[in-house]
């Protein structure tokens, strides 16, 4: 079932986007326990987090900024600062190039805001653009907290069975090439620390994620807070483009993002 979904989509943009999202990660940090008490309402969150870095949301391929509206909108009303970064030419290109325009955007926000250091919360591709950023392009000194949503941090499937029928090529797709498993640039961004600096590093999966195969491949290393959302919340379905609209995925970005320990609300909205 799974093979004949990739294959129908190889031949739509969506397949591309695919090719950008999280997989199993052999070796990853184990998932931080996590109580299926649903998280507390705080009072000091709305002050915390409007005294908190700027928050920038990184979309991930064919993620146009729109497609991000309802989780910046979350955030916004818990007080944060928010702007939305959409990849250049929607991700079909070098995830590197996308990283230099992403330092772009940070540097411009902080900028503007007058903060030191902000917040990335990244999905799919967005997270890897986003890590390569931090990791080579001095973004370590300019983010304070890293949550992925969904992101291929040690590659997909996905992309390794559409770069063989796109004869070795991805057709093309640059960022397909790179998403696919033992790719030169997984092996860059991945060798020696995948968790670099001071910076806080959540990732965030899901076992229904239908474009992250292996799931595991979605979880850092030591330095990192894992959480498989269905580890506290087993009945609680969450697909790849479901990880920016939950509750449940919501209410641990806003854990993360404040520093407060991670409880997955599993009945939220």
């Amino acid at each position: 079932m799974l093979l004949r979904t990739i294959l129908a989509a190889a031949t739509t943009a969506t397949a591309v986007a695919a090719l950008l999202v999280p997989a199993t990660a052999a070796g990853a940090a184990p998932d931080r326990p996590a109580s299926t008490v649903p998280a507390p309402t705080d009072a000091s969150a709305a002050t915390v987090a409007a005294t908190a870095n700027p928050v920038i949301v990184v979309g991930g391929t064919i993620g146009v900024s729109i497609a991000y509206e309802p989780i910046a909108a979350r955030l916004r009303a818990n007080g944060f600062r928010v702007s939305i970064y959409e990849l250049p030419g929607l991700g079909f290109g070098d995830l590197r190039e996308s990283a230099r325009a992403l330092k772009g955007h940070v540097d411009e926000v902080r900028a503007s805001t007058g903060a030191s250091k902000v917040d990335l919360v990244a999905h799919s591709q967005g997270g890897l653009v986003a890590r390569w950023y931090v990791k080579f392009l001095g973004g370590v000194d300019a983010v304070g907290r890293f949550v992925s949503l969904g992101v291929p941090q040690q590659g997909t499937y996905v992309a390794n069975i559409l770069k063989f029928i796109g004869l070795g090529s991805c057709a093309g797709i640059v960022a397909c090439q790179q998403m696919s498993i033992g790719s030169a640039l997984l092996a860059e961004l991945n060798g020696d620390d995948d968790t670099p600096g001071a910076v806080r590093w959540t990732t965030v999966r899901t076992w229904q994620d239908e474009l992250v195969r292996p799931v595991g491949n979605a979880a850092l290393g030591e330095g990192a807070t894992n959480v498989l959302i269905q580890s506290a919340c087993p009945l609680r379905i969450v697909g790849h483009l479901g990880l920016v609209l939950d509750g449940t995925t919501y209410s641990v970005v806003r854990q993360a993002l404040t520093d407060a320990p991670i409880r997955p609300h599993c009945l939220a909205l």
